[in-house]
C-alpha cells in the first residue's frame, strides 16, 4: 500500500496498544515502524541497476513474517534497555505495539497485487491476494481520522477510542474487499466456463482506488483475455475481450534468468510480445490492456534464435487523469453492446 497508508496503519496499531499516557509517543513511533519495511528499496537500488531484480527483491526480506519479529524484539529490546523509561515501564504492551506496527506492514501489502513474500528466505511465489488497489482512500480514511483524534486528545480516553473504530473499520472495509472480490470471482468464472476456459489461471483485481469496478484476466494458449465487472452496473453474463500473447518466443526464452524470475514473481500472468526484434514482457497485472506499469526488454533476436540482454523497463505512458475518469464513468455505467464488439 501506499506509504501514508501504512504510517497511519502503523501509528494506529501501536497508540492503540500502549498505555494512555504513551500514546503520542507511540503514534509517533509506529508511524516509523509503519513505514519502515519499504525502505528497503534503498539498498535495492544500491546494489543494483537491473530493473527485474529491482521490481522482484521489493517486498522480500523486509516484508517477511520470518524476519520481522526478530526485528521486533532487537528493538523492543533496544529501548528497554536504553530509551527514555516508557518501553521499561510497559514493556509487554511496548512489545506489542512494536511487533504489531512492524507485522501489519506486509499483511496489509499482501492484500493488493504487487506480491509480498511473506515467507522470505523461502521461495513460494509471493501473496498477492489482490482485494485492495495499492491507494484506496476508503481504506486510509478511517485510520487517517483515527490518527487526528489522537494526536489532539492525547491520554484522554476519546483518544483510544477513535483509535479502535478507525481500525475496525478499516479492517472491515478489507472484509468487504473480499466479498467483492469472491462475487466478482463467481461471475468472472461463470463466463470463462462458457468460453471452455474455466480451468484457465486468473486473477482479479480492483481497479484504481475502489473496490466496486473490477478487471479479471485469463491466460490462454495463445495469450489472455480481460474483462471489467462493475458491482454497481453490470448485469448478466461477463464479457472478455481476447488479446494475443507471443507464448512462442517466451517459451524460446524461458531459460533466460530474468524471464525465471518474473514468472515465479508474477506468477506466469505475464503477456509478451517482439517489438524491432526485442522480447517485451508485461506483468498484466498491474495496468490494463494496452498499458502497463512493469515492462521490461529482456532478450533480442541472434541469428536464427535468441540472446539475452540487460534487461530495460520500458516508461510508463498512462495517462493517470483519464484512467481515474474512465475508471469512475465506467463503475456506474455498463458498456453498451457496440463496445462489446469483438468480445467473447
Amino acid at each position: 500500500m501506499d506509504s501514508l497508508t501504512q504510517i497511519v496503519l502503523g501509528a494506529s496499531v501501536a497508540a492503540a496498544i500502549v498505555p494512555a499516557a504513551h500514546r503520542r509517543a507511540a503514534l509517533a513511533a509506529g508511524a516509523v515502524l509503519g513505514t519502515l519495511p519499504d525502505l528497503d528499496g534503498v539498498p535495492i537500488a544500491l546494489m543494483t541497476d537491473d530493473p527485474v531484480l529491482r521490481m522482484t527483491l521489493h517486498r522480500g526480506l523486509t516484508h517477511s513474517l520470518l524476519v520481522l519479529p526478530f526485528v521486533a524484539a532487537g528493538i523492543w529490546w533496544l529501548f528497554k534497555r536504553f530509551g527514555k523509561g516508557r518501553v521499561a515501564a510497559s514493556p509487554v504492551r511496548w512489545f506489542w505495539a512494536i511487533a504489531l506496527a512492524l507485522i501489519t506492514h506486509p499483511l496489509l501489502d499482501a492484500f493488493t497485487v504487487y506480491g509480498t513474500q511473506l515467507w522470505w528466505p523461502l521461495t513460494p511465489p509471493p501473496a498477492m491476494w489482490s482485494s485492495l488497489f495499492i491507494i484506496d482512500p476508503l481504506y486510509t480514511i478511517w485510520l487517517l481520522l483515527g490518527v487526528l483524534v489522537a494526536v489532539f486528545a492525547g491520554p484522554r480516553v476519546i483518544g483510544k477510542r477513535a483509535l479502535v473504530a478507525g481500525l475496525a473499520l478499516s479492517t472491515a472495509y478489507i472484509g468487504w474487499s473480499l466479498v467483492a472480490k469472491t462475487l466478482v470471482d463467481r461471475e468472472a468464472g461463470r463466463a470463462l466456463v462458457a468460453m471452455g476456459l474455466g480451468d484457465a489461471p486468473r486473477f482479479s483485481v480492483p481497479m484504481p482506488a475502489n473496490t466496486v469496478l473490477w478487471r479479471v484476466v485469463a491466460m490462454t494458449e495463445d495469450g489472455y483475455v480481460e474483462g471489467f465487472r462493475s458491482l454497481v452496473a453490470d448485469h448478466g453474463l461477463m464479457r472478455f475481450t481476447a488479446y494475443p500473447s507471443d507464448t512462442a518466443a517466451l517459451q524460446a526464452n524461458a531459460g533466460v534468468p530474468s524471464v525465471q524470475r518474473l514468472a515465479w514473481f508474477n506468477s506466469g500472468f505475464m503477456g509478451a510480445s517482439v517489438v524491432d526484434g526485442r522480447l517485451v514482457l508485461s506483468d498484466l497485472r498491474m495496468g490494463n490492456e494496452p498499458d502497463y506499469f512493469f515492462r521490461f526488454t529482456v532478450a533480442e533476436r541472434a541469428g536464427g534464435g535468441w540472446a539475452a540482454v540487460p534487461p530495460e523497463q520500458a516508461d510508463m505512458t498512462r495517462d493517470i487523469g483519464a484512467t481515474w475518469n474512465a475508471t469512475w464513468a465506467r463503475i456506474f455505467h455498463a458498456p453498451d453492446a457496440g463496445a462489446a464488439a469483438g468480445t467473447h
